[in-house]
């Protein structure tokens, strides 16, 4: 069966799910799970990366990356640079641990001080499929319902998409959220992640 237009475009999407938290199967990976799904749901590609498994080593701020735009530590972010290249959209998954996102996941984001040199210094497209634009949406909990629990770390993804050239598109958090899986009780969480995939896939495509 041919594919319509908006189809195929669906079926090229690439989304980049990020689990920042260092706790399996907790409330931010339930979120991300269903944001995968409801961009499956749209026939986007989705790939899910688990930060907590990865090696990936703090930024030295050696400087090495200045000359060439690629990080001398060979660890897992070396591969972990194309992912953000190569993906049209990226969700970031992480938990409120003292105001900002977790170790793992700022630890991932100073390593993109490479793609910071690509972008700033050597003056070259972030995006390896430079033209087609990139969005990207923040998914987090916090245990405290602070007015202002979110904002540091979203003031961080916003920072690191920018350089990602992303365009940031909102963000699907949950205050007052702290026990394992405690996410599912809440009475639309799930489902509103479900769609924040759906329309995550979706934006940008033709009518």
């Amino acid at each position: 069966m041919l594919q319509s237009p908006k189809e195929k475009l669906a079926s090229e999407l690439r989304v980049l799910c990020i689990a920042g938290s260092p706790r399996r199967d907790g409330n931010t990976d339930l979120l991300l799970r269903q944001i995968a799904a409801g961009a499956a749901s749209r026939e986007a590609q989705t790939k899910t990366v688990i930060l907590s498994e990865l090696d990936i080593s703090p930024c030295r701020h050696c400087d090495s990356c200045l000359k060439t735009g690629k990080c001398v530590i060979d660890d897992d972010m070396q591969w972990l640079h194309t992912d953000l290249r190569e993906a049209d959209r990226v969700v970031l998954a992480s938990p409120i641990f003292f105001m900002g996102v977790t170790a793992q996941t700022k630890a991932m984001i100073d390593r993109c001080q490479a793609l910071w040199v690509i972008k700033y210094v050597l003056k070259l497209p972030v995006a390896i499929n430079p033209g087609k634009e990139r969005r990207g949406i923040f998914v987090s909990v916090g245990g405290t319902k602070l007015s202002n629990l979110f904002q540091p770390a979203i003031a961080t993804i916003k920072s690191w998409f920018t350089t990602l050239d992303i365009s940031y598109d909102g963000e699907l958090v949950f205050s007052g959220i702290d026990e394992k899986g405690s996410i599912i009780q809440h009475p639309t969480a799930l489902k509103d992640a479900f769609t924040a995939g759906q329309r995550l896939a979706d934006a940008n495509l033709p009518e």
